[in-house]
């Protein structure tokens, strides 16, 4: 079991923010406006648009308002969001997105996304920005379970997601309006319990 006990407070905003968390090969920066270019470029990219509900923007202004939104919300008492810039420490080289949307405080509970360049695919990067990112949930957020959630046909985040030690838990029919059409979604997730079960 978790030896962190876990606190109420914990779930609200902490007293000095967090300002990164450091993996072998990755930085995760909290998202700023220093990073615009390279998300909106993210963003951009057919590739990771395909199973993408927000869709390529227009402008680097639409980038822009989603990035202060995402401000907004790791700023609201209580807070709702993290997200960070995931970037390499070898070369400071911006390579993807990772975040978590917090729900009701006694539940705690919470959902992660991650979105990565394909230049960074099949290399473990995002399987090592996902374990920091539940490590973090869990052992100092103090979460129970946290949630995700994929396309039926994006075998990669499917994969990923397994990997980590999600479990499927349902699929929900035509949720997800990509592109003009209507797509299933299977929904995943994962117990404090079973994360520190998965790396003891």
């Amino acid at each position: 079991m978790c030896n962190i006990p876990w606190c109420p407070h914990l779930l609200a905003p902490l007293k000095k923010p967090v300002m990164e968390l450091r993996s072998e090969h990755l930085l995760l920066r909290p998202v700023s406006m220093n990073f615009l270019d390279e998300i909106h470029h993210l963003h951009s990219l057919p590739e990771t648009d395909e199973f993408n509900t927000t869709g390529i923007p227009q402008s680097v202004e639409v980038t822009k308002n989603i990035i202060l939104e995402w401000i907004e919300n790791q700023e609201a008492i209580p807070r709702k969001s993290y997200v960070f810039c995931s970037t390499l420490i070898e070369t400071n080289q911006f390579i993807g997105l990772i975040g978590l949307n917090i729900g009701k405080t006694n539940y705690r509970i919470a959902e992660t996304w991650f979105k990565t360049q394909p230049g960074y695919w099949k290399k473990g990067y995002t399987t090592e920005a996902l374990f920091e990112m539940l490590k973090f949930g869990f052992l100092t957020l103090g979460l129970h379970r946290i949630e995700a959630g994929c396309a039926v046909e994006n075998t990669a985040s499917i994969r990923l997601l397994e990997k980590a030690g999600f479990k499927r838990e349902g699929r929900k029919k035509e949720i997800l309006p990509i592109r003009g059409k209507w797509i299933d979604n299977y929904f995943y997730a994962i117990l404090e319990r079973e994360f520190i079960k998965i790396n003891n």
